[in-house]
């Protein structure tokens, strides 16, 4: 008797989509899923692959049509559910997300796996206390999951519990030992002093084999880290360069790609596109906080939302992914600047708000804290005239090495080589220059070095720019209970 599969059979179908999504192959698999789905429309799994289709080509709305068609089947499936809220986050409808995350908490209790997901979704909605929750939940039923111990670690640095947070990575490197971004992060939760550090152990460990390629690039960073801590400064430096070189030479990164696509954006948002653009959303909320990482972006986030009237949402990606849902038919950089000058302001501005809709509380004004949203600066004004923008800046060379001694999961490829980092500097200097030149009085600069000098006569102008009245709170900021999910959270 025959037993092969026919090549329309749905496993061998779902086989061949796994591996194109493995390879990032979307336009490979997009295909096959649909054909799938479409001869058969009761199989389950195949509206789910459909959906990871979706979601790799960044189509989230598409991807919830998917997931809709899988509840239908089973809509009690746990993984249609959690890819559904997931889906939410992605399109901005952060509270509809949270809500079923809860829903899906109640039904959890004896799936560890489930608890963690649902853990780490509430965390992207911006509830890590909720997400401990999970994380506790997952760890009474397994409690040698060294991952579980490590995503609890890292929740609890963000609400500042950062004593449990070290000791959480201590019992996550002990149960998986080549857990090396544990080592990184554990160095970052507290200063380490002669009496309690670990360098032998990094050095140890950077001696035996490795089992992952970014092993040196992490353990070198905690060395860097801990030795800077320890005032051992040449040992210090000389980890860090090693730690910065394996990781740049991973990359296929060119910075001169992106010095060129600030000067294009220079040249294509000028004076006579500003005076023609359309009029834009009169909103009041939105404040933006951007400039470089490491610049004081998050002291000066911690001093507004300590206020009674401003709440911070953190490091957002919603403006950026407004604006290329509005260009989806765009290709490279230089076709998105074509789209974006296009664009009618008031629906850009719309669709940002829309996506922020679900996540505001009650407070009259909002931080959008992502620093990469100096790229956008002439479209938030003509989107957002309403809008408050406070550029953040600090000592070029301070700023530089705080960025070359910042081991990033994601994003700013550029800070890991000091020639990388000089030329897009340069490059986002000019680029302000240009906004300061065509949006005169529009963008507020904050200086580090001026903030620490004179906190208070800082934080009045600070506040005074956004147009809310003093309060002492803000010269407290380090009370500022609100978590906090950047690289300076421990700080």
């Amino acid at each position: 008797m025959d037993t092969a599969i026919s090549p329309a059979d749905p496993k061998t179908r779902l086989a061949r989509i796994d591996q194109a999504l493995r390879t990032r192959r979307v336009d490979t698999g997009l295909p096959e899923a649909r054909a799938l789905t479409s001869e058969f429309p009761d199989y389950i799994d195949g509206w789910l692959a459909l959906a990871r289709c979706f979601q790799m080509a960044g189509d989230h709305a598409g991807m919830r049509e998917a997931l809709g068609a899988a509840l239908k089947l089973d809509p009690a499936s746990p993984l249609a559910r959690l890819m559904d809220a997931e889906a939410l986050v992605h399109l901005g409808r952060v509270k509809e997300a949270a809500s079923a995350f809860r829903d899906m908490r109640a039904d959890a209790d004896n799936d560890a796996n489930w608890l963690a997901r649902i853990g780490e979704g509430l965390g992207q909605c911006g509830l890590p206390d909720a997400a401990l929750d999970c994380f506790d939940q997952a760890l009474s039923l397994t409690p040698g999951a060294a991952e579980l111990h490590y995503a609890r670690a890292t929740h609890l640095i963000a609400v500042g519990r950062l004593g449990e947070a070290e000791q959480a990575f201590d019992t996550a490197i002990r149960r998986a030992p080549h857990d090396y971004d544990a080592y990184y992060n554990r160095s970052t939760v507290r200063k380490q002093t002669p009496a309690r550090n670990h360098v032998d152990e990094l050095r140890r460990m950077l001696r035996v084999p490795h089992r992952t390629a970014l092993a040196p690039v992490q353990l070198n960073f905690a060395l860097a880290k801990e030795l800077e801590d320890l005032g051992r400064d040449a040992e210090s430096f000389e980890a860090l360069k090693a730690g910065a070189d394996a990781r740049r030479a991973m990359m296929r990164y060119d910075v001169r790609g992106d010095v060129a696509t600030m000067d294009a954006i220079a040249k294509r948002f000028d004076k006579a596109w500003l005076d023609a653009a359309g009029a834009g959303v009169e909103a009041d909320g939105p404040v933006f906080i951007l400039g470089l990482p490491r610049s004081g972006s998050t002291l000066t986030d911690r001093i507004l939302s300590a206020h009674s009237e401003i709440e911070s949402l953190g490091e957002l990606n919603d403006f950026p992914l407004a604006l290329t849902g509005l260009c989806r038919q765009a290709g490279g950089k230089a076709q998105l600047i074509d789209a974006a000058a296009a664009l009618d302001p008031a629906a850009l501005g719309t669709a940002y708000l829309e996506r922020l809709a679900g996540r505001r509380g009650n407070a009259r004004l909002f931080i959008d804290k992502a620093p990469a949203n100096f790229l956008y600066i002439g479209l938030i004004a003509a989107a957002l005239p309403g809008a408050r923008i406070i550029h953040v800046h600090r000592d070029p060379m301070d700023n530089a090495y705080s960025l070359y001694k910042a081991l990033f999961r994601m994003g700013y490829p550029y800070s890991y080589d000091f020639a990388d980092l000089a030329a897009y500097m340069q490059a986002k200097d000019r680029l302000m220059t240009h906004w300061h030149a065509v949006l005169p009085g529009r963008v507020h600069d904050v200086r580090y070095e001026d903030i620490i000098a004179d906190q208070d006569g800082e934080t009045r102008r600070l506040l005074d720019a956004v147009g809310v009245p003093f309060e002492p709170a803000c010269l407290d900021f380090h009370r500022n209970a609100s978590p906090s999910a950047t690289h300076s959270a421990a700080q």
